[in-house]
C-alpha cells in the first residue's frame, strides 16, 4: 500500500488539527455541574456534530443517554462488501485540580516545548482530533472512505455515570460493527506503536469505624480508649506486607505479564517517583502494574494537621480501591476485600463497609484481520515494532462492546503517552504522536477495508477443478 502520499497528506493537516484541539480545549468540557456549567459540554458536542457533517456524516447528532449526558454519533456509508469500523473517544475532560498547578492557562490550547498543553488535550481530545485529522486525510487523498465508518463520542466517561454503556445495548443496531477501535489510551512511549490489550477492573469500598460517642481528650482519656485512626491504620497495613505486595486474602497476587517490559528506571521518570524513593513489590514493574491485583488507599477522613487537636477521635473513615487483572471478576475482587477488612477489625470497633464501584477487567483483540491490518499500519506509520501493554484503569464501555458485539475486533490505542500527564495538572500532547496515529488509523482503515474485500471476494469464486 503505497503510504508516503498518505503520509504527507496527513503532515498537511496538522495545522487544522491545531486549529480543532485549540477550539476542543477552550470548552470547559467537564461532566459536573458543581465544577462547569452543563453548556460547556453542549457546545463541545455540538462543535463535534459540525465537524462530523463538514466530513460526509449527513446523520451526525448528539443524542441524549440516560445519565442526562450527550453522545454524539453518525456514519457514512462505505462501498459494498467492505467492513464497518465504529471510532470511539470522548469529549468530556477531567477537572483541572486548581489553576496554581498549572504553568500555562488550563484552557487555553499553549505550545512548550514542542508540546500542546491544556487540559483535554491528551485525553481524551486529542484522540478527537486525531481521528476528524486521519478521516479529512483519506477523503482529500481518495475523495472518500474505504469502508463503512460509524463515529461515536460521549461526553460523561470521566464522571464514570455509565450513560453511554447504557444507551449502547438498546441502540446496539445503530453501533454495529465488525472493528471497534476504542482510542482512549495511548503509546508506551512517543513514538513506539501500541495495543493496550488489557484493562484491569477496578473495585472500592468505603470503610468506617467508630469507637466513641465524641471525641475525647487524649490527655486525659488516651491509653485504654480504642483509637478508630489507629485501628485503620492497622487494618489497612494488612492490604500489603513489608515489601509492598498486595495481600487480600483469596487473591492471587503472582500473576506475570507476558508483553512489553517497563524498565524500572523509565518508570520512575513516568510516575515521577522521588529520587531515593524505593519502588515496592516483588516481580517486574510490568507484572506489578498490569498481571496483578493491587490495593490503594484514596482517602481517608481524619482531621488535617494543621488545626488538629489533642483528641482521641470518635471515628474514622477510608475509601479503598482494587485494580483488577484479566481472570478474575470486580466482584469477586470486591467480595474478597470485604471478607478481608472484616476480619481485621480490631478491639470490637463498630465497622460498616459500603461497596462503592464494581468493574470487571477486559482484554482486547490479539487476533483476526483487524488486528493484523492495525499491526501493519502501526508499524508502517511509525517505522517501528508494535508492542503490547496493559493499562491500570478500567474503561467499563470496553465490556459493555464485548457483550452487545462478540463477534467484533475490539482494539485500544491513542495518543496518550507517559509524557502526558492525563488527568493531572500540566496536561500535555506530543503533536507528532496525534500526526503518527492519525496515519497509522487511515492506513489501517484502507487496509482493513482492501483485505476483507479480497477476502470475500476470493471466498465468492467457486473452486477451480
Amino acid at each position: 500500500m503505497p503510504v508516503a502520499s498518505l503520509r504527507g497528506t496527513v503532515a498537511s493537516l496538522m495545522e487544522q488539527a491545531r486549529t480543532d484541539l485549540t477550539e476542543l480545549v477552550a470548552f470547559r468540557s467537564v461532566a459536573d455541574a458543581q465544577l462547569e456549567p452543563p453548556e460547556e459540554c453542549e457546545k463541545a458536542a455540538q462543535w463535534l456534530v459540525e465537524k462530523l457533517v463538514e466530513l460526509g456524516f449527513s446523520d451526525a447528532t448528539a443524542a441524549r443517554t440516560p445519565d442526562g449526558s450527550k453522545c454524539v454519533h453518525g456514519h457514512v456509508p462505505g462501498p459494498p462488501g467492505t467492513p464497518t469500523v465504529l471510532l470511539y473517544s470522548h469529549y468530556d475532560v477531567q477537572p483541572p485540580l486548581g489553576e496554581t498547578h498549572w504553568i500555562s492557562p488550563i484552557w487555553q490550547l499553549t505550545e512548550r516545548d514542542g508540546r500542546w498543553y491544556g487540559r483535554g488535550a491528551a485525553d481524551c481530545k486529542g484522540n478527537i482530533v486525531m481521528h476528524l485529522t486521519a478521516l479529512r486525510a483519506l477523503r482529500a487523498e481518495y475523495g472518500e472512505f474505504p469502508c463503512t465508518i460509524k463515529f461515536l463520542s460521549e461526553g460523561s466517561e470521566e464522571q464514570g455515570t455509565g450513560g453511554l454503556e447504557e444507551f449502547v445495548p438498546p441502540n446496539a443496531d445503530l453501533l454495529r460493527a465488525d472493528a471497534i477501535l476504542v482510542v482512549d489510551t495511548g503509546n508506551f512511549a512517543v513514538g513506539i506503536p501500541t495495543l493496550t490489550t488489557t484493562l484491569r477492573g477496578m473495585t472500592s469500598v468505603d470503610v468506617r469505624l467508630a469507637a466513641l460517642s465524641s471525641a475525647m481528650h487524649s490527655g486525659m482519656f488516651g491509653g485504654p480508649t480504642p483509637d478508630p485512626v489507629l485501628g485503620l491504620i492497622k487494618m489497612l497495613d494488612s492490604l500489603h506486607d513489608e515489601r509492598g505486595n498486595t495481600t487480600i486474602d483469596g487473591l492471587d497476587a503472582n500473576q506475570t505479564w507476558p508483553g512489553v517490559d517497563y524498565p524500572a528506571e523509565q518508570f520512575r521518570r513516568d510516575a515521577n517517583v522521588l529520587d531515593g524513593v524505593e519502588l515496592v513489590g516483588d516481580g517486574s514493574v510490568a507484572d506489578l502494574l498490569w498481571a496483578r491485583p493491587t490495593a490503594t488507599v484514596l482517602g481517608i477522613d481524619i482531621p488535617p494537621v494543621i488545626g488538629s487537636s489533642a483528641a482521641v477521635q470518635a471515628g474514622t473513615a477510608a475509601r479503598v480501591s482494587v485494580r483488577v487483572p484479566p481472570g478474575i471478576t470486580g466482584l469477586q475482587a470486591q467480595d474478597a476485600l470485604v471478607e478481608h477488612l472484616r476480619a481485621r477489625v480490631p478491639w470490637g470497633l463498630r465497622c460498616e463497609i459500603e461497596r462503592v464501584s464494581v468493574g470487571d477487567p477486559f482484554v482486547g483483540s490479539l487476533r483476526g484481520p483487524a488486528y493484523d491490518a492495525m499491526k501493519a499500519s502501526m508499524e508502517e506509520a511509525c517505522g517501528h515494532a508494535m508492542t503490547t501493554e496493559g493499562q491500570g484503569g478500567s474503561i467499563p464501555l470496553c465490556n459493555v462492546f464485548a457483550n452487545t458485539y462478540p463477534d467484533a475486533e475490539i482494539m485500544l490505542f491513542g495518543v496518550e503517552e507517559p509524557k502526558c500527564l492525563i488527568h493531572a495538572p500540566n496536561e500535555s500532547v506530543d503533536p507528532t504522536e496525534i500526526e503518527r496515529t492519525a496515519l497509522a488509523e487511515a492506513l489501517f482503515l484502507r487496509r482493513y477495508a482492501t483485505t476483507t474485500r479480497d477476502r470475500a471476494s476470493a471466498a465468492a469464486v467457486p473452486e477451480q477443478r
